[in-house]
């Protein structure tokens, strides 16, 4: 069975390209949202397997989402995805929950291999 995957992205040409990368790996990506409030709202609907989360977000950002998605499921793995590669958000959102970081722009294999080290 294949794992599913829910692609929170503000930007829909990453959650496109982050969408392809992972179907194309034999991931069923069951929804995207391009918001925090989205993504908490579909995390807690769909209870996807691996969720990727883009850090800066219209409405709620993306490590609140991760807070908020981690406060009722703490088992929820979230894989951050951003261009925000400074050390204290990455902190940050590890503090919250996030189990990975993925900088962009990043390499399909690098996306691979982090969401692998993040399903175990």
């Amino acid at each position: 069975m294949s794992h599913t995957v829910l692609i929170c992205d503000d930007a829909i040409f990453m959650r496109t390209m982050l969408g392809d990368i992972l179907q194309q790996a034999g991931f069923d990506v069951v929804g995207e949202a391009e918001t925090g409030a989205q993504a908490v709202d579909k995390y807690r609907t769909l209870r996807p397997d691996l969720v990727t989360m883009d850090i800066v977000m219209p409405d709620m950002g993306g490590i609140d989402a991760v807070r908020e998605i981690t406060r009722s499921d703490p088992a929820a793995k979230v894989l951050m995805c951003s261009a925000m590669g400074q050390q204290a958000l990455v902190v940050e959102a590890i503090q919250a929950g996030a189990k990975d970081f993925v900088v962009k722009p990043f390499q399909p294999s690098r996306v691979l291999e982090a969401v692998q080290r993040v399903l175990g």
